[in-house]
């Protein structure tokens, strides 16, 4: 078996008229690419072997972009040949190699994706900058290479393995200014839903955090809202999507707690490299099978008949109508109730309450939140305050899942650095107190709009 790693440059400038096409430089944005493309390459074996490029200048500044930073020389190419637009020059280039194991080529289209198409019997159909196409080649010998014999490995664009990729588009928020939530509830219920979709493919991926980050905010929106109609119209019509709304959240719960945790884990241990490896080793076992889990789950039929049943019910005339039987007075009501209920629980607080009590807290900010911001002018001065004290929350909830992730650490491996282990469970739980008392002392919020 051959694996055959056909990489298309990343994005090129045209600024200068003047330039050949040789000597087309990188534009910002094909900078920005290289990163997340050299980890998806690695991630998938793209760097085993041996590594080609065309000659042109931004086939070599890609070149010199992704590969990993100790990358044996003597296994890094740049050739003319592979300067061509021609697929058929490129298959002929191939069939010509001797190396026994893995060729990975950085060249350009057409040649690239034509040469794919003529290997598949199920081609791609497009093939973007900084995109990478893996096949496997059932031949001991690159000569024997033949069209139709190719088996498609991975086909990899940047809108599945960079969420800044995807960023530059993407509008986390519907325009809606509450003056018309006939139109503006199902709008911005839309709008989430859309970012679901565009969201999923890079959360099954699983090579950029950030997806999964993202992803999880489009369904508590989406969700917050949902509750929010129930919760003033008493209307349980979005309850059935509701409730498989928070199914899908609770499913990528663990998985991003311990993303964050593998995040902070280089300054939890920077004294303690020893310590930093055996945790990061262990979590990452971890984030790979709940990583596991989830694609499971998103790539499964009952995934695909909720989206759809909630593409349903916000297209439904029923939604529209429900939304328009509320008014910007009652959106105002509900946000004022909900402030009521985030003072009513703070004033109850103590330093000896449970953390459940400060995570159940967290919870409800941002849902009063995500409710204020369908009418953000009604809300500027609050919703600024909500986004200050949930940073507070949020620290004190990141310290929380730390120290469980380090007790399950010390539960299943009790003789592995023990006491470096205590010395920093000891430091997180001081953290933990001062950012309790912090909590405490920030007292109620004002209700007063504006």
């Amino acid at each position: 078996m051959k694996d055959l790693f056909l990489i298309r440059h990343a994005k090129s400038s045209w600024a200068d008229d003047s330039l050949r096409d040789q000597a087309r430089p990188l534009n910002a944005r094909g900078q920005s690419q290289l990163a997340p493309l050299g980890r998806a390459l690695a991630h998938h074996g793209g760097f085993a072997g041996q590594v080609y490029a065309s000659s042109a200048v931004r086939a070599r500044a890609t070149l010199e972009g992704v590969l990993p930073a100790s990358f044996p020389p003597d296994r890094v190419h740049v050739c003319p040949d592979l300067y061509t637009f021609d697929f058929r020059r490129l298959a002929k280039w191939l069939q010509e190699r001797q190396e026994p194991g893995p060729v990975a080529i950085i060249g350009h289209n057409p040649a690239l994706l034509e040469l794919a198409q003529w290997l598949l019997k199920h081609p791609p159909e497009q093939l973007p900058t900084a995109s990478f196409v893996h096949l496997r080649i059932p031949s001991q010998q690159w000569g024997e290479l033949a069209k139709g014999k190719g088996k498609l490995e991975a086909l990899l664009t940047p809108n599945e393995f960079s969420y800044r990729h995807v960023a530059r588009k993407l509008k986390k928020r519907a325009r809606t200014d509450g003056a018309r939530p006939g139109r503006d509830i199902p709008a911005a219920l839309q709008h989430q839903l859309g970012l679901m979709h565009q969201l999923t493919p890079g959360v099954i991926v699983g090579l950029d955090d950030e997806f999964l980050h993202q992803y999880r905010i489009a369904i508590r929106r989406s969700r917050a809202l949902a509750e929010s109609i129930q919760e003033v119209t008493g209307n349980t019509l979005l309850a059935k999507s509701t409730k498989e709304l928070k199914r899908y959240a609770n499913a990528t719960s663990r998985l991003r707690d311990l993303h964050v945790f593998l995040q902070h884990l280089p300054s939890l241990c920077a004294a303690n490299d020893e310590l930093r490896t055996a945790l990061h080793t262990y979590f990452e076992m971890a984030v790979e099978s709940e990583q596991q889990q989830l694609v499971k789950k998103l790539t499964g039929k009952r995934y695909r008949k909720s989206l759809a049943d909630w593409q349903d019910r916000i297209e439904s005339g029923k939604l529209e109508k429900l939304a328009a039987s509320l008014s910007r007075k009652d959106i105002r009501k509900t946000a004022r109730q909900r402030i009521d209920e985030i003072n009513r629980r703070t004033a109850l607080l103590t330093s000896s309450s449970p953390d459940e009590d400060f995570h159940r807290l967290r919870k409800l900010l941002k849902r009063t939140r995500y409710l204020m911001e369908l009418n953000r002018g009604d809300w500027k001065r609050p919703l600024k305050v909500l986004r200050e004290r949930q940073k507070h929350y949020g620290h004190f909830q990141d310290l929380h899942v730390q120290i469980q992730l380090l007790e399950q650490f010390r539960s299943d491996a009790p003789d592995i650095l023990p006491a470096a282990l205590r010395n920093l469970e000891t430091g997180l739980e001081q953290q933990k107190a001062e950012v309790r008392n912090q909590i405490l002392a920030l007292g109620g919020l004002d209700d007063t709009p504006v």
